[in-house]
């Protein structure tokens, strides 16, 4: 089993499938038995948002790194095994946190959960940046396309420059026709090839149902490579072959979320459980989310 259970999913370039494939790494292990946590480190994106039913006195990322509130706050249970810690929507909260307090959430969670996932923001910024440092390795996100492996040298230089460690490249969208082979552009990166994830339609359908892929059409193309990925990178026993488990009448595959006793979803994160609605799990919403941050535009 490796060693690393502190994971940055960074790219160079929005819109290749970095949050997606937090996610479903996420989900792949949590199915396995693993207790993950997933994070949203795009403090100005917050796109794990939609993954809770946030009301404006809702406790997120926000509160925690502004000094005001605990990560059991801001935890939200999501699943069974799997939680998120979204980040706030206001620009205002957003104005008074402190990105350097990342580094004491990473470490706590840390010591609750078996894997800690950080979604991390694009582009070049103090809080991009920072989780790279934080992270026991990162998983750069690409697509084969040209534009987004040339802004993958630039997340390479940032973690070079953070004092993080590589682990490899996922390749997203791809196909069998490819100009350029998958390993050669790993090398052109000099970076190991982790994974591929072929382009599937089923992808964007699981988005705007809400749930995660592997959960949605969890025998599917891009499922299955999830699956894969996340035995391949962090040595757990993930079943890659399923039968996809019971399915909704309407053929989705709604997460297994737990319920209070008028049927409402209700989280449990690492910290105590509260009766109040503002940590309910809402995976309906997880498709604005993604929708927005995973668009092609």
């Amino acid at each position: 089993m490796s060693h690393e259970t502190v994971y940055a999913i960074a790219s160079g370039k929005g819109g290749v499938g970095k949050t997606t494939t937090t996610v479903n790494l996420g989900t792949a292990l949590a199915e396995a038995g693993e207790r993950v946590a997933i994070v949203d480190a795009d403090l100005g994106m917050a796109n794990l948002a939609g993954f809770v039913s946030l009301n404006p006195d809702s406790t997120t990322l926000y509160d925690v790194l502004a000094g005001d509130a605990s990560i059991d706050d801001a935890t939200y249970r999501l699943a069974d095994n799997i939680v998120a810690v979204p980040s706030g929507t206001s620009l205002d909260e957003y104005a008074e946190t402190s990105p350097e307090g990342l580094r004491d959430v990473v470490e706590e969670l840390r010591s609750q959960f078996d894997y800690v996932f950080l979604d991390v923001g694009a582009g070049i910024s103090h809080e991009t940046v920072l989780p790279l440092g934080l992270a026991d390795a990162v998983v750069l996100v690409s697509t084969p396309e040209p534009a987004a492996v040339h802004d993958t040298t630039k997340t390479i230089e940032l973690t070079d420059r953070a004092g993080g460690e590589i682990a490899g490249l996922v390749l997203t969208r791809t196909r069998p026709d490819g100009d350029i082979s998958h390993e050669e552009i790993a090398g052109r990166l000099e970076t190991p090839l982790l994974g591929t994830i072929p382009e599937d339609p089923e992808a964007r359908d699981s988005v705007y149902a809400g749930t995660p892929l592997v959960v949605f059409e969890p025998d599917g193309p891009a499922a299955v490579a999830y699956r894969r990925l996340a035995a391949d990178l962090t040595g757990v026993d993930v079943s890659v072959s399923t039968d996809g488990g019971e399915r909704d009448p309407d053929g989705s595959a709604a997460i297994d979320l737990e319920q209070d006793g008028d049927g409402a979803a209700v989280s449990s994160g690492g910290g105590p459980e509260r009766d109040d609605d503002s940590r309910e799990a809402a995976h309906d919403d997880v498709s604005s989310a993604i929708t927005e941050a995973e668009s092609d535009g």
